[in-house]
């Protein structure tokens, strides 16, 4: 059985959803990110990076990093109706749009979500989180760019785990602001949350977002450690 170490304001939920998908028993195990529990001597024994989720395998190996969690587990059980096999002809354009959510949208959110970890005076937080958001709504222009042209999903017609991946990011940022300003985005969120497995999810992160900039008007520069 596998175990997984999430909680609220982690990307826990993305692994849970293919657990969940796949139909694969798992134990999950909440970390209280807001409370440092990430970065006690008991989790740095699990992982060392002080990272959440980390999800520990029936062999017992530790891994983490969100998106390598999600292909292992679509590779290993076989959820092509979630990953393009390694020799499906979508498996280029799959990994792409992967990788580039991880890259460049994932990352950008980090600074948006913990601006003080990347500003020498507290004072500079919000300009950091401001960059952040711009820089995200000019990646996820790119997305809704190549959506137009080959939709509704990232693949096209085939769904796949990329777009739960990007619409967890879009629930996460400002879901309204960035439907409105990307119509294609906008339908694929709205197919995607249409999903019964997706809908509990895609709730709770929009839940956590509504909570996290409640948070910010309290505590402006970063709230999680």
């Amino acid at each position: 059985m596998y175990i997984l170490y999430g909680g609220d304001f982690t990307r826990a939920p993305l692994v849970q959803w293919v657990l969940e998908e796949g139909k694969i028993e798992y134990e999950l195990r909440k970390i209280d990110i807001l409370n440092g529990e990430h970065r006690t001597a008991e989790f740095l024994a699990i992982n060392p990076a002080g990272l959440v989720p980390v999800l520990i395998t029936p062999d017992g190996d530790a891994l983490y990093e969100v998106a390598a969690l999600m292909l292992y587990l679509a590779d290993r059980h076989q959820l092509t109706d979630l990953a393009p096999s390694p020799t499906d002809p979508d498996r280029g354009p799959f990994l792409s749009a992967v990788f580039h959510v991880a890259g460049d949208i994932q990352s950008e959110m980090k600074r948006f979500h913990f601006p003080h970890r990347f500003s020498l005076r507290l004072a500079d937080s919000a300009g950091v989180q401001d960059l952040a958001k711009t820089l995200v709504l000019s990646r996820l222009d790119i997305m809704n760019m190549r959506l137009e042209k080959r939709g509704p999903y990232v693949l096209g017609s085939r769904f796949s785990l990329a777009d739960f991946y990007l619409c967890f990011w879009v629930a996460y940022l400002d879901r309204e602001g960035v439907c409105l300003q990307f119509p294609s985005i906008a339908r694929l969120y709205d197919l995607v949350r249409s999903r019964p497995s997706a809908i509990p999810y895609l709730e709770e992160t929009e839940r956590m977002a509504a909570a996290y900039a409640e948070m910010m008007k309290k505590k402006p520069g970063g709230v999680i450690a």
